[in-house]
Order: structure tokens, then sequence, then C-alpha cells
């Protein structure tokens, strides 16, 4: 079963705060965000109209940060064990998210039509083949962003392959990912936006691995010793195919980014964990 734990003060947080959701059917904000979180909310981003470049946007597959004025997500996080994984077919019906607040613009599933940029998962769809309606999900185009393709289906592609190996050999995983900055070289050449000018491309992208063997209490299991592969890549279409090639810290990203990352594990143990370099098998 899919993990329903919540740490009290997001608990409170959520009794006073209300997230509607249209697609697909409509989940309680503790199980929307119980799962997800666990690790932590980067940004404190929470379902506020008046929040636009922060909003919170819960799934029950996933939890993600949307800045309405990029047009993309500041970071997506996601909960990965084997129940999550099943024989459900790729959907591949990218499609505009309406859950999003009224009268703010819904990204296309057309809108990145001949840009030279991949409509890139956050969240993988082969992270989510227990259900149909699980693998639907991450086509919502808040999950993508414009992605290089050569990033997207070959180095990126290889490490998310490469974090569902752990789950055949009794782990779990978290993972966080995102993008920041503006500019990319896609197959076309460098832009820094889309659609008009309402899509960012972003410069870099980011993703954080968090594994553990299977369990409970997460957040408080995470130690000195646990894995945690941190990557930040550029944006285009030359990047190497070898992801280990772009390792860094939590905290460089942090840096970067202005993120809190992994925030609800224990400060003594984050300041271990965020400052290594992954140095583990890559394969």
């Amino acid at each position: 079963m899919h993990k329903l734990q919540l740490p009290a003060t997001l608990a409170l947080l959520l009794l006073a705060t209300a997230c509607s959701t249209k697609d697909p059917a409509p989940v309680t904000p503790t199980q929307q965000l119980s799962e997800h979180l666990i690790l932590g909310n980067p940004s404190g981003a929470i379902p506020d109209v008046n929040q636009p470049t922060n909003y919170l946007l819960s799934k029950s597959q996933y939890a993600l940060s949307y800045h309405r004025d990029r047009g993309i997500s500041t970071w997506v996080s996601w909960h990965l064990d084997a129940t999550w994984r099943g024989s459900a077919a790729r959907q591949d019906d990218f499609r505009a998210d309406n859950t999003l607040p009224a009268g703010w613009y819904q990204v296309q599933s057309a809108s990145y039509t001949g840009s030279g940029f991949d409509r890139g998962h956050q969240c993988p769809s082969a992270d989510r083949t227990n259900t149909v309606p699980d693998n639907s999900t991450t086509f919502l185009m808040t999950n993508m962003v414009p992605q290089a393709p050569r990033n997207n289906q070959q180095t990126w592609a290889n490490l998310e392959n490469y974090t569902r190996t752990f789950l055949s050999t009794g782990n779990e995983v978290y993972i966080i990912c995102g993008a920041y900055g503006k500019g990319g070289t896609g197959s076309n050449g460098f832009q820094t936006t889309l659609d008009q000018g309402r899509v960012t491309v972003p410069a870099r992208l980011w993703k954080v691995v968090v594994v553990l063997p299977t369990g409970d209490n997460d957040a408080t299991r995470v130690s000195s010793s646990t894995r945690v592969i941190a990557i930040d890549t550029p944006n285009d279409n030359s990047i190497s195919t070898d992801w280990s090639q772009y390792r860094v810290s939590v905290d460089a990203i942090e840096a970067a980014t202005g993120l809190d990352l992994l925030s609800a594990v224990p400060v003594a143990v984050q300041q271990v964990v965020e400052a290594s370099v992954d140095k583990g098998p890559a394969n």
C-alpha cells in the first residue's frame, strides 16, 4: 500500500487550505501530500491562488510547485516503491492540466510542437504503471518541461532506468527534480521561451534520488550513510548520455535554486548527506 504518513505541521497546514482537482478524481489533501512530500516541501508551496509562482499542485501520483509565469514546475516530488509499478501501458495522452486555478493559462499538448524540445516528463511514465489513471496523470503538461531531446531520451532516461533497479533489491526511493534558469539548446537551436512566450525553456535540469530500504517513518530513517544521488545537467542537446558525469551535491542544487531540499530529514543528517557527492555505481 502507498504510504499515508504526514508530519503534524503539514497536517495543520492542509486543514487550513483547500485544493480541488478535476483530473483525476479528487483525493483528500492528506492522501495527496502524505506520500510524496514525506522528505519535505522544498519551497513551502501551498495551494493558494495568491502564490502564482509557488503554487502547490497535489496529485495522488506526485506533488509539484507550479510557476504560472514560467508555464512549468519549479520542482516535482514523488515516492517510488514496487506498489507503483505494474502492467499499465504508456498512455501518451498529453493534455492541459485543468486543475490549475481559473483564469490561469493552461499549457497545451501542442505548445512544444516544432520547438526542438521534448515534452520532458518530470515524474516519469514508467514510474507510474500500476494503473491506467496513474500512468495517464504523468502526461499532464504541468508535469512537463521543455527538455533537449538528448537530455530527455538518453541522459535522464538512463538515470530513471537505473533508479528503478533499486526496487528489485528491497528498496524504495524518493525523487525530487526541477528546472531553473532560462534558455536551452534543443534540436533546432537555442531558445528562451515557447508558446508565444508563455513557456520558459530552462537552462538547467536537476534531480535528487534518495534510496532507502523498504520501511516506514522514512524521513527519520535517512542517515548519514543513506545513498543520495544528485545531478545538475545543462538543457543542451550536446549533453553526454552518461548521467554520472553531472553528479553534484544537494547543497549545490540548493545554492543554485534557493530551495530547501530534504527539509523533513533531521538537520544533522541533512548536513552530511547534502554536502557529499555520490560516488556509487551508475548502472
